[in-house]
């Protein structure tokens, strides 16, 4: 069966619409998906809806922010009821969060020289899809684009957007512990986001992942997209140490970026997967998958 459990639609900071991730992920042969938009549901009834005319596999999903060691960390839910209220208390809480943060980096870069940010951000976000999300970094990267404040993304992120950066606009996210806890009381499966993706040492790595093993994780993700092989040889390794179920997804966020859809390195052989233990879990997969 080919899985992928970790992409983006325009709920968030996708290009796609859910229906049309979907639809693009049957194409490429994915038979079970999970829609993990950031930090919102708002897409997954239109991707399980899509999902089911299908007839593919389909598990509820959401990648959401949150706070270890002065860094911010993703995690993925997995398998939750879509009404779970703590769940969408939490996530009520880091949509007002993100629109906070988009209005700062509006300030910071009309002090720059480059006003209308927000605004043009958000019309760009508008044409992709309908999102009463805020926009995110990339919206802003576009538009910076459009303006020609900058060539393309790379560069925006480079002189504006990236990390250290005056667009890099810092959110009191909830601690790591609290985002495990709010998964576990929507009876989810937890994983931690791309791993390799932060700018950690040997020992930091660690210690985030001791760390999230305490606090309730379930889950890794091994393969994140077509990352490096050592990376996914050094997340293996970490897998088997702390008896943590193995994930994997492409990451997609729309043609040409991040890779395609469905699309990843291999798995090693010997590791229990995460999405094994969705077989078991009928609240997970439509019947008849």
């Amino acid at each position: 069966m080919n899985v992928d459990l970790h992409c983006h639609s325009t709920a968030s900071d996708g290009a796609l619409a859910p229906a049309c991730v979907v639809a693009r992920a049957h194409e490429h042969g994915v038979r079970l998906l999970a829609l993990t938009d950031h930090d919102t549901l708002d897409g997954l009834t239109e991707a399980r809806d899509a999902a089911a005319a299908l007839g593919m596999g389909w598990v509820s999903g959401v990648e959401m922010s949150c706070t270890w060691g002065g860094a911010t960390i993703h995690v993925l839910g997995y398998g939750f009821a879509l009404d779970a209220p703590a769940l969408n208390d939490a996530l009520e809480q880091l949509h007002a969060g993100r629109w906070l943060r988009a209005e700062e980096i509006d300030r910071r870069l009309a002090a720059k020289g480059m006003p209308g940010a927000l605004e043009g951000a958000r019309a760009i976000q508008a044409a992709l899809g309908d999102s009463r999300n805020a926009p995110a970094r990339p919206h802003f990267a576009d538009y910076l684009i459009q303006q020609g404040h900058v060539p393309d993304r790379p560069t925006a992120f480079r002189k504006w957007l990236g990390a250290g950066k005056i667009g890099d606009v810092k959110q009191h996210w909830p601690s790591l512990e609290a985002t495990i806890a709010t998964l576990r009381s929507a009876n989810a499966w937890v994983s931690l986001a791309h791993p390799m993706h932060y700018d950690f040492n040997r020992s930091k790595r660690r210690r985030l992942v001791t760390e999230y093993l305490q606090a309730g994780g379930h889950a890794i993700e091994v393969v994140n997209g077509h990352q490096a092989d050592e990376q996914t040889g050094t997340l293996a390794i970490l897998a088997r140490e702390f008896g943590l179920l193995a994930s994997a997804g492409s990451d997609f966020h729309g043609p040409g970026n991040w890779g395609e859809i469905g699309s990843y390195r291999s798995m090693p052989d010997d590791l229990p997967l995460l999405w094994e233990r969705f077989r078991h879990d009928r609240a997970c997969i439509p019947a008849g998958i």
